[in-house]
């Protein structure tokens, strides 16, 4: 009796772009797809490539495809030589030092090219820093927003929290511990001393640690102790102003005037402040200057 079985077509993954998350830290949090994708991949493009390595060894897998760095230094220039690979029918995994590439990491560039060049991107998902720090932070999830690593200069950082000081969705961000207590203090500034945040660091590692509490508290104890490890701020977002739509449209008007469009003015807005989108939007209609 012959087996009537058809014949195993080529791996799933074959002939595309995989952006493959590694563990933030703790090495069993590897899923099986990533151990299979390291050992069969046509080419492995790693952040760093000694990293990768040392992964592979503590993961027992033996990569046998051919390992070349890919980091923010040479994104794009590589990128074509990459899907060069994935547009030849192989398998290309990108993977960063932790976590999901992409994520305040290479791997939107080689995304954008793949797309333009109409290969397909795949992802094999699996830890990440920022819904790890979220769901442990005890603060909302129900919305949220990431905004990476903040400015490194004073002035800068201090715009940057201005201009996200009303956003209402809990807020993400990742900073370095030689600046977390001078983060802290100007969160405290620019957010007011009492928003409710947490600290998350190391996480999934031995010493894995969430310290919670308002800016002000956070920052004090930022500046007494020496905080080290990858570290994730997750600040809880403005409360409602209680403002009216009266209250608002006169900054939507003066955002049209700068040049943006009503719609996307309106939407801001009106989340920003908790007022009706509709209501606004009808009221910035009524005292828009006539034309």
């Amino acid at each position: 009796m012959t087996d009537s079985s058809p014949a195993p077509g080529p791996a799933p993954e074959a002939g595309s772009l995989v952006l493959a998350a590694t563990p933030i830290g703790n090495p069993e949090d590897a899923s099986p797809r990533l151990v299979r994708l390291l050992s069969d991949a046509d080419v492995v493009a790693a952040e760093d490539t000694r990293r990768l390595h040392g992964l592979a060894g503590r993961l027992g897998v033996q990569v046998r495809g051919r390992v070349t760095s890919y980091h923010e230094h040479n994104e794009t220039a590589r990128a074509d030589e990459l899907l060069d690979v994935v547009a030849g029918g192989g398998t290309v995994v990108v993977v960063t030092d932790a976590g999901m590439p992409s994520v305040s990491d290479p791997g939107y560039r080689i995304v954008e090219r793949a797309i333009e060049r109409g290969l397909r991107v795949t992802a094999a998902p699996g830890p990440s820093a920022v819904l790890t720090a979220l769901a442990l932070s005890g603060l909302p999830t129900d919305r949220f927003t990431f905004e990476g690593f903040l400015p490194r200069k004073a002035g800068d950082r201090a715009r940057t929290l201005a201009a996200v000081a009303a956003e209402p969705r809990t807020m993400v961000f990742f900073e370095a511990p030689h600046r977390i207590a001078e983060t802290l203090g100007a969160m405290a500034e620019a957010f007011g001393a009492d928003r409710p945040a947490a600290v998350a660091r190391e996480l999934t590692k031995t010493y894995e640690e969430v310290l919670r509490g308002t800016l002000a508290d956070l920052a004090a104890r930022a500046g007494d102790e020496q905080l080290r490890g990858e570290i994730c701020v997750v600040v809880g977002g403005a409360p409602a102003t209680g403002a009216t739509v009266a209250d608002v449209v006169d900054e939507v008007l003066a955002r049209v005037a700068g040049g943006e469009r009503l719609k996307a003015a309106v939407a801001e807005v009106a989340e920003a402040a908790g007022v009706p989108k509709r209501d606004l939007y009808a009221a910035a209609l009524a005292a828009r200057p006539a034309t």
